[in-house]
């Protein structure tokens, strides 16, 4: 498929939103033009055009893809500013104050929330992204690993898991059967959503400690 690349730009200073930011290249500009690609996506779904985007944002294609230097830098940014807030929100429910089974179900609850509720973006940046474009692929997956490796250590101060080891097998597993669980169930919408998140705390709270957790 291609890229659509009007143009590349001499590299400059990194860029909060994924791409180089060069002369020309204004940060509310871009925040403009992202706001605009979320508009459309959760509009037209995850196979949204291009030029959809750009005429959101008034402007044309190849000044889209000046802003964010190609279409990999935009799907990047995109990416980037919605992996970070789900990351957010997932670190501050398993962090927060209530017991592990009670933090898991939060935890849980709150991801399938965000995905359901932003189903076209969700799709857009895991499926259309990441499949189009290997760095995107390779951010994604370098956000999720990082995330892996926090719980691994929550895991270990807690007490939970008393092996580093151990710890980063079940951290990544449990990110991993979350993500899985969350897929399976956006293809069986008829499935409700508590049951979906009581049987998959069970799992994760089953998989960190060994046993079951209560019903």
């Amino acid at each position: 498929m291609s890229t659509g690349i009007a143009r590349h730009d001499p590299p400059g200073p990194a860029a909060r939103d994924g791409a180089p930011a060069g002369r020309g290249r204004d940060p509310r500009r871009r925040r403009a033009i992202l706001h605009a690609a979320d508009r459309v996506i959760r509009r037209d779904g995850p196979d949204a055009p291009m030029s959809a985007i750009a005429a959101a944002a008034g402007i044309s294609k190849p000044i889209l893809y000046r802003h964010f230097g190609d279409k990999s830098g935009l799907y990047r940014a995109l990416a980037e500013r919605h992996a970070d807030a789900v990351v957010a929100r997932v670190r501050a429910e398993f962090r927060g104050p209530a017991d592990l089974h009670g933090r898991a179900r939060a935890t849980v609850g709150a991801y399938l929330g965000m995905i359901h509720r932003d189903l076209n973006l969700y799709r857009f940046l895991v499926h259309r992204a990441t499949a189009e474009d290997p760095r995107t692929r390779g951010d994604i997956g370098l956000t999720v690993r990082r995330l892996g490796e926090e719980l691994a250590g929550l895991l270990v101060a807690e007490g939970h898991v008393a092996d580093p080891v151990s710890a980063r097998i079940t951290a990544h597993a449990v990110i991993g059967m979350v993500q899985a669980a969350g897929e399976w169930w956006l293809d069986h919408p008829e499935v409700d959503r508590a049951t979906v998140v009581e049987r998959l705390t069970s799992a994760v709270v089953g998989a960190i400690t060994g046993s079951p957790a209560r019903a």
